[in-house]
């Protein structure tokens, strides 16, 4: 690591904890935790995935609301999953994956993420593959801003996929910021679905502070409402499809202000269609993408505890589990 890599990342961590304090000393949102979910044709969520099945996981079952409202939906995704090297294993069938075979694996899984869209209702022009570096965004934030980033897994250093919004770019963290900028721009979204800052994968992380960048620099953080994939060892609990069991919050984020966002039973239904179609991740992870059709989905409007706000203007206490909060109601 040079020293300019480490320069770079003390400043682009200081720079992170300037946003984050900006943020929480910013009014959460005009708009109450209830307004999400009431969407309206004047609505457009975008849907910011760090890779392809993300977007079932938390918001399939909003995603389908909001399409059923008239809104206009989009969705982005940040890398291509070129880096599971067992899923490779698995879908190549040989003991040793190269790097091509991770490449293959990344655009069979940009097909079916399309696949996916098509059932969800969203059109070609509504859909961005970014392709950047799979288990790389922190290092494109942080150590590999401004240079280029080479993936030990495709051995690639620039965007490999005809698909993306910008193939070739090189990987670093400003093209990467510099290309989501460019589709919200571009989206004009009404709000925003991202990670959440304590979700355990790092991708998943490094995709919340990317987001909290972008939209700070855009002064609408309060556009965005987090969701969460990866809570901690056995969660979601139960394993498994059980579409009438609640999902609650991982220990690790409980404290959070989670809206219980409740699906109908035709939502729920649409939601495991879509990611029964992520083939290549069912084949090793289905009793862990199924679990995720409950019935409701998770979101915050705060990304961590400490942008909450404190004394009379605190929210109510939650129940000891700590969840529900507020609801969002099915249609």
């Amino acid at each position: 690591m040079s020293c300019k890599h480490t320069i770079h990342a003390d400043g682009a961590r200081a720079g992170f904890g300037i946003l984050l304090v900006a943020l929480l000393a910013a009014p959460l949102s005009s708009a109450t935790a209830q307004d999400f979910g009431a969407f309206t044709r004047a609505d457009v969520l975008l849907v910011v995935a760090p890779h392809p099945d993300d977007e079932s996981l938390c918001c399939a079952g909003a995603i389908a609301r909001a399409r059923a409202s008239g809104a206009r939906v989009a969705l982005v995704w940040i890398t291509s999953g070129d880096a599971f090297e067992l899923d490779a294993h698995v879908v190549e069938h040989r003991l040793l994956t190269k790097h091509q075979d991770l490449l293959g694996l990344a655009r069979l899984r940009m097909r079916e993420a399309s696949r996916v869209a098509e059932l969800l209702g969203i059109g070609p022009q509504e859909r961005f593959f970014l392709g950047y570096p799979d288990r790389g965004v922190t290092m494109l934030l942080h150590e590999n801003f401004d240079s280029p980033y080479r993936s030990p897994h495709t051995g690639a250093a620039a965007v490999p996929y005809a698909e993306a919004l910008a193939d070739g770019a090189a990987y670093t963290g400003r093209n990467l910021e510099r290309d989501l900028r460019a589709v919200i721009e571009r989206v004009k979204p009404t709000w925003i679905l991202a990670p959440s800052p304590l979700d355990e994968h790092e991708d998943h992380r490094a995709t919340a502070e990317l987001v909290l960048r972008v939209m700070g620099a855009l002064q609408q953080p309060a556009r965005v409402r987090y969701w969460i994939v990866h809570g901690g060892f056995e969660w979601p609990w139960p394993r498994g499809l059980h579409p009438d069991a609640p999902l609650l919050p991982p220990r690790r984020a409980a404290d959070l202000p989670w809206i219980s966002f409740t699906l109908s039973s035709a939502e729920r239904t649409l939601k495991a269609s879509a990611i029964r179609l992520y083939e290549t991740q069912m084949r090793l992870t289905s009793s862990f993408m199924l679990s995720f059709v409950k019935r409701n989905e998770i979101y915050s409007a705060v990304p961590l505890m400490s942008a909450l706000p404190t004394a009379q203007n605190s929210p109510p206490a939650a129940a000891d589990n700590k969840f529900p909060v507020r609801a969002a109601r099915p249609h």
